[in-house]
């Protein structure tokens, strides 16, 4: 059994949760330092959800960041990651879900997230959950 906790303080276990987590999701990104992590935390415009399992072990994770723009309420999925371990468990559409919950009660009328091609059973999931594909371009302009 899988269950969902939002993330409301730092501590020890949370900071080993994703030094092992997001080098699953990313190689070249390191984890988030207790600073970092209590940054995130900490922030109204993000949720901090973690999975675990029925021994408590934490994983998996991920952070739905909403924030007010303009035209509404936006909701966006970031950084899901589950435990390579804990993989075709439904830890994901666990988290997911809870993530759109989540957004649908603060008012939220979409909830969008990006996830590579390579990804495959990612984006299975995401399908089967509900998103659709949407015809548009992302863009990034980098600092480094």
């Amino acid at each position: 059994m899988i269950e969902i906790h939002e993330a409301t303080a730092v501590d020890d276990e949370l900071i080993e949760a994703f030094a092992r987590l997001i080098p699953q999701l990313s190689r070249s990104n390191p984890a988030p330092d207790a600073d970092a992590l209590g940054a995130i935390v900490g922030s109204e415009a993000s949720t901090v959800l973690i999975a675990r399992d029925e021994d408590g072990r934490i994983v998996g994770s991920m952070t739905l960041a909403m924030f007010r723009i303009p035209t509404g309420l936006r909701a966006w999925i970031e950084d899901v990651v589950v435990d390579e371990a804990a993989r075709g468990k439904g830890v994901g559409r666990i988290l997911n879900e809870r993530a759109l919950d989540i957004a649908r009660e603060a008012g939220a009328t979409t909830v969008d997230l990006t996830s590579r091609p390579s990804r495959e059973a990612a984006n299975r999931l995401y399908r089967r959950i509900g998103f659709v594909q949407r015809e548009t371009n992302v863009y990034r302009y980098s600092f480094d």
